[in-house]
C-alpha cells in the first residue's frame, strides 16, 4: 500500500508541474463554463421589433407601451404599411412585426375574437433561424396578450424565466469531465510510452494494475474539484438552482467520471502518441457529445438511426439524470435507468480497457 501511495503522489506532483495539463484541467471548464453561459444563449431578450398601425386609439396605444416595456422586445420603428416592415425585416433592421388590425380597439370593445371576425394582429417573423423565430412567436403572443383578451394558462415548471442555464450548465458538465478525464488520462499513459518510462514503472515491485490505477487516481481527485468547481459556478454565477440531493449528484457524477478514466485507459491502449491519443480523444468524444447527446439538440428531433446510435455516448444518460435531478428535483429513484447504464457502461469500459492493457503486456 505504500508503493500506491507512492505511486499516487509522484503522479500528482507531475501532474501539477505541468503547468500546460493545469492549464487544461482547471482553465477550460472555466472559459467554457462562462462561453455557455454568457455569450451562447437562446434567451429571448431585446428582439428587433417594428410596428405597424394605421390608428392610435388608446387600446392599440397601450398594446405597443406594453410591447416596449417588456425586456424581450425593443421597438425600433413605428410603419404605416406591412410591406414596409417586411423590408425592414428583408434589410436586416428588424426581427419582427406587429401588425396591428385597423378596427382593433372596435373589435376588443366587442369582444370580437373570432376567425370569421379576422386576426387583432398579425405577426410578420423572420423566420431563417426557426428555432428563434417560434420563440420570438411565442413571446410576442403571451405579452400582446392582457385580461380583456381570450388567453391560455401558462404555467411553467421548474424554469419560470426560460433561461438557456438551466438547460446548458448539466450539459456543460457532462461534456467537461468527460473530455477532461479520458483526455488526460489517455495523455498521461502514452506520455509514459514516448518517454520510454513505461517499462521502467512495469519493472518495478508494483503490480501493472495498481501502477494504472495509482496513474488515474489524481485525476479522479481533479475531476471532482472540477464538479465542486461547475456546480459554485452554475449556483452563484448563472443562478442555477441545485434542487435535488447533492449526495445523488456528487455519487452519480464520480460513476461517470470513473467511466471517463477508463475511456481514456482505453484510448491510451490504442494510441502510441500523445498526438494521436488527443486525436481520438477529439474525434472519438467531441463530436458525439456535442451532437448526440442532446445536449444542443433534442434526440426525439432526430432521424431514428440517430437515436439508436446515441444510445451509445455516455454523456447522454449523465446529462439526463443531471437535468432530472438539479433542475426537477427528482430523488434518485428517477434516474434508476440512466444510472443503471451509466454503472454498466463503467464496468464495460472499465472491464476491456484493463483486458487490453494487459493483452499488450
Amino acid at each position: 500500500m505504500k508503493k500506491f501511495i507512492g505511486f499516487v503522489i509522484k503522479e500528482t506532483k507531475h501532474i501539477l508541474r505541468d503547468k500546460r495539463t493545469m492549464l487544461i484541467l482547471f482553465g477550460m471548464p472555466t472559459v467554457l463554463m462562462i462561453i455557455f453561459g454568457f455569450a451562447i444563449t437562446n434567451d429571448v431578450k431585446n428582439v428587433r421589433t417594428v410596428v405597424v398601425t394605421s390608428s392610435t386609439d388608446h387600446l392599440t396605444q397601450q398594446a405597443i407601451d406594453r410591447l416596449a416595456a417588456s425586456e424581450y422586445f425593443n421597438i425600433v420603428k413605428t410603419v404605416d404599411t406591412p410591406q414596409d416592415a417586411e423590408l425592414m425585416i428583408r434589410n436586416q433592421k428588424a426581427d419582427i412585426a406587429i401588425v396591428f388590425a385597423k378596427d382593433f380597439a372596435k373589435k376588443i370593445n366587442n369582444r370580437q375574437y373570432h376567425s370569421q371576425s379576422g386576426s387583432l394582429f398579425q405577426l410578420i417573423v423572420d423566420g431563417s433561424d426557426p428555432n428563434m423565430a417560434q420563440q420570438w412567436t411565442s413571446y410576442a403572443m403571451q405579452t400582446m396578450t392582457n385580461s380583456r383578451q381570450p388567453a391560455v394558462n401558462l404555467k411553467l415548471l421548474y424554469n419560470p424565466q426560460m433561461k438557456s442555464a438551466y438547460n446548458f450548465v448539466p450539459a456543460i458538465m457532462g461534456m467537461l469531465l468527460m473530455l477532461v478525464c479520458a483526455m488526460m488520462t489517455s495523455v498521461s499513459i502514452v506520455r509514459e510510452k514516448e518517454r520510454g518510462t513505461m517499462e521502467v514503472l512495469l519493472a518495478s515491485p508494483v503490480r501493472p494494475l495498481m501502477i494504472i490505477v495509482a496513474k488515474a487516481v489524481p485525476y479522479l481527485i481533479l475531476a471532482f474539484l472540477i464538479l465542486i468547481a461547475i456546480l459554485t459556478m452554475s449556483r452563484f454565477v448563472f443562478d442555477v438552482p441545485i434542487r435535488g440531493s447533492l449526495v445523488s449528484i456528487v455519487g452519480l457524477s464520480l460513476v461517470y467520471i470513473i467511466l471517463a478514466l477508463s475511456l481514456g485507459l482505453l484510448i491510451s491502449n490504442v494510441a502510441d502518441t500523445q498526438l494521436t491519443a488527443l486525436l481520438l480523444s477529439a474525434m472519438v468524444l467531441l463530436m458525439p457529445i456535442v451532437m448526440l447527446s442532446g445536449m444542443m439538440f433534442p434526440i426525439e428531433s432526430m432521424p431514428e438511426i440517430l437515436q439508436w446510435v446515441s444510445m451509445i455516448v455516455p454523456p447522454r444518460y449523465y446529462i439526463a439524470a443531471m437535468r432530472k435531478l438539479m433542475i426537477m428535483g427528482v430523488g434518485i429513484r428517477e434516474v434508476a435507468q440512466e444510472s443503471i447504464i451509466l454503472i454498466s457502461m463503467t464496468l464495460a469500459l472499465m472491464t476491456l480497457a484493463l483486458a487490453k492493457f494487459k493483452k499488450r503486456l
